[in-house]
């Protein structure tokens, strides 16, 4: 098929962040998955799972398209079904930001909200994922991606991810820094990883809230990163290690990102830089580490870069990246 648009999804940059941490002993990198045409590192994953199921066949020319979501997948996949024709319904909660469904609507999306919790787990997420169902039941031709069971999201960053971060760094990774939600991105790039003999370390970066990797549930700011559930895609033996952020902590990063090195990026970005501070004191001299920064700031604008909006939710919490290491060493 004709990609368009969708062509251009991949082969992001990939810069050496100098300032965020001070200087440091080894080196350190982002893979800017902001530069995806639809704005994050879920575009890969949402063509990936529909071109597989436009060439299987469960997909078709009047297909409809249900997925839940927070944000960066539901707009992946309204830019694919925007340019392919097909009809996508992307099922949100309360507390998606009012930016990320006006881009779904742009988009030609069709947005159905949920507003009350599952209540057997008291979960959004849960309670969307119920939606989806009964919205599969009531449509004709359609088709879930399903982006937490999906291989096919897995498989996009085995194939695209890390294969680019890989020949970028010609084999010569010590360490990644994922973000974790549906797992589709860790799982694809350390099975790369893996089977490709690399002797790469992954390091998973989930939030104070999640489950994924053994924490107990509570309730989270920042979209994007973490879950409520268990991902299937979820393979824990492929992790080296999971460090654990808190969302002031992503607040903290994503600031000090973009006053040090002149990056907005997203949430989990935040997450990222704060994890490697965790971590900085052991990498050794000398060592290769990249992070995968999933998306761009601008849907953040009223939440992690609204000085209103940390203080209300985090208290004075500015001298944490105006009082940062020294840009310069």
């Amino acid at each position: 098929m004709d990609g368009g648009v969708l062509t251009a999804i991949g082969n992001t940059p990939l810069v050496r962040l100098t300032r965020v941490h001070g200087a440091l002993k080894f080196s350190l990198l982002a893979k800017l998955e902001s530069a995806n045409p639809g704005g994050s590192v879920k575009d890969r994953a949402a063509f990936n799972i529909i071109k597989k199921a436009l060439e299987s066949g469960e997909i078709g020319p009047r297909s409809t398209v249900i997925e839940s979501s927070s944000g960066n997948m539901g707009i992946g996949l309204a830019m694919a079904c925007a340019y392919l024709g097909l009809r996508f319904i992307c099922v949100v909660d309360k507390r998606t930001t009012a930016q990320n469904i006006n881009i779904l609507r742009a988009y030609g999306a069709e947005v159905d909200v949920v507003s009350e919790p599952d209540p057997v787990t008291g979960d959004l997420l849960q309670a969307r994922i119920d939606r989806v169902k009964f919205l599969m039941q009531l449509t004709d031709d359609s088709f879930w991606p399903n982006q937490y069971a999906n291989e096919n999201n897995s498989s996009a960053h085995y194939h695209t991810t890390m294969r680019e971060i890989a020949t970028a760094m010609a084999g010569q990774l010590d360490y990644l820094f994922c973000a974790t939600s549906t797992c589709g991105t860790i799982r694809g790039c350390a099975e790369y990883i893996v089977e490709n003999n690399m002797k790469t370390k992954v390091i998973a970066v989930d939030t104070v809230g999640s489950v994924i990797f053994g924490g107990e549930r509570k309730k989270r700011l920042i979209p994007g990163l973490g879950a409520a559930i268990v991902p299937p895609l979820c393979r824990r033996e492929l992790v080296d290690e999971c460090v654990h952020v808190t969302d002031a902590d992503c607040v903290v990063g994503c600031r000090r990102l973009i006053l040090r090195e002149g990056i907005l990026a997203g949430g989990s970005s935040g997450g990222l830089v704060m994890a490697v501070e965790r971590l900085k004191d052991r990498i050794p001299v000398g060592a290769r580490c990249v992070l995968i920064c999933p998306d761009r700031g601008e849907r953040y604008i009223d939440t992690i870069y609204s000085d209103k909006w940390v203080k209300e939710n985090f208290g004075d919490i500015e001298y944490r990246w105006r009082n940062a290491p020294d840009a310069h060493g």
